[in-house]
């Protein structure tokens, strides 16, 4: 077999000299065998492709065998496996940096280079950097979501406010540690649990971090049961954990049909910067409640977010080069995305135990940990820690209300940071 395909190879060089008249055997078999990847991985920093292969395959390995968010986490992964190919070109990490990052640059705000000389990813990657796939997806996710729960129980916008505390101590603390605003800005937004904004944001404040602050974003996200429950238990007591909260009232129709107006108007007036996502969120949910445009709804919950999901991860999973995430900053992220997340958990369900303290009909504070943004995870999260206390404790239906609320509040932060720092 080995001497059928070196006999072909060296037919083919003949055949190919035949028609050049300066062609050189010797030359052209060296270029050739120096630009196979396997010899290009033994040259140089080539072990750091090598290392970033093999976590590629660890990632796929969680995504496939253990299900952590293998929705995105598998094209993550094999865009992380793609782009550490050596020899492959499929993305250039130094045209990204270029671009818009350096207004002296003959690239600044022109994609006219990346549809040139960019390879397959660079070319996909143009919606990334644009805020594109984020707000499509965003759009999918409204109309997948229920805000029923929410205007039922308008003190769960508290509660969803109260979590993202997680992202602005996380960016303090990043700061403090040596990171630039946007840089720490960034990091923090991890702590919204929330992985198309923490997408969002990045790209336009730290596009450089963008590989390993979006696995660090749906890593945690998926390890929502895991992270939550003990941050739950130390901050509740077992009196609190057993509080049985009365069934919500129905929500009409019209009132769902307002909500989503009336937050993008709202929103969009007080900050334009979370326009993007919160308006491409409730044009999801309208087009769900309104009832007369079915045919949209579902094309948006399925087959426009499927397809953007396969080119947002697989991008984003290409930023993760062998010479981006091979770096001490990387270890600091992830360190710092568990922070995010710890502080935002014990941020909702601390506020929901101040609350209780002035309303006469008690909460239970395990939902507040439901502010995240990680939908319905962090809700589920909320009813079985509950349900072990209580059996006959039925929390779903309540934490949906800090958990869509989540949802909109991650993407106010980020508005926020994006009007402070961009």
């Amino acid at each position: 077999m080995k001497k059928s395909i070196c006999l072909i190879m060296m037919l083919m060089l003949v055949s190919v000299g035949c028609f050049a008249d300066d062609f050189n055997f010797a030359d052209a078999t060296s270029k050739f065998i120096n630009s196979m990847g396997i010899v290009q991985i033994f040259q140089g920093d080539g072990w750091k492709n090598f290392v970033m292969i093999a976590l590629a395959c660890y990632l796929l390995y969680l995504a496939i065998k253990k299900e952590y968010e293998p929705l995105l986490l598998l094209p993550i992964a094999f865009g992380m496996l793609l782009t550490n190919l050596p020899g492959a070109n499929m993305f250039h990490t130094e045209m990204w940096n270029n671009e818009f990052l350096n207004p002296d640059s003959e690239y600044f705000h022109s994609y006219r280079h990346v549809m040139a000389e960019g390879g397959l990813l660079d070319v996909l990657y143009i919606g990334v950097k644009a805020g594109v796939y984020p707000c499509l997806i965003f759009i999918g996710v409204g109309a997948m979501t229920d805000f029923g729960p929410l205007i039922a129980n308008p003190k769960s916008f508290l509660l969803g406010a109260a979590a993202q505390i997680g992202i602005f101590i996380t960016f303090i603390a990043a700061h403090a540690l040596g990171f630039t605003p946007q840089e720490a800005a960034s990091i923090g937004i991890i702590g919204g649990a929330d992985g198309p904004t923490s997408i969002f944001l990045t790209t336009k404040l730290a596009p450089q971090l963008l590989g390993p602050i979006a696995i660090a974003a749906y890593s945690y996200m998926a390890l929502v049961p895991v992270i939550q429950p003990p941050i739950m238990r130390a901050l509740t007591t077992q009196k609190e954990r057993m509080i049985k909260m009365t069934q919500l009232r129905n929500v009409s129709k019209t009132e769902k049909i307002i909500f989503p107006i009336a937050i993008t108007i709202v929103v969009a007036l007080i900050l334009p910067d979370a326009a993007p996502l919160v308006g491409c969120l409730m044009l999801g949910n309208l087009m769900k409640e309104s009832g007369v445009v079915d045919r949209l709804s579902k094309t948006v919950q399925n087959e426009l977010t499927n397809i953007v999901v396969i080119f947002l991860g697989t991008t984003v999973g290409a930023t993760a080069t062998a010479g981006t995430f091979l770096e001490l900053k990387t270890i600091y992220i992830l360190c710092m995305g568990i922070v995010a997340f710890s502080f935002a958990t014990a941020g909702g369900v601390l506020f929901a135990k101040l609350m209780n303290l002035f309303l006469k009909e008690k909460i239970n504070p395990l939902i507040g940990s439901a502010g995240v943004s990680a939908v319905p995870m962090a809700a589920r999260v909320s009813q079985t820690v509950g349900q072990k206390e209580n059996p006959s404790n039925f929390l779903l239906m309540h934490a949906m209300g800090p958990n869509v609320a989540g949802v909109i509040g991650s993407a106010v932060a980020a508005g926020i940071l994006l009007s402070m720092l961009g």
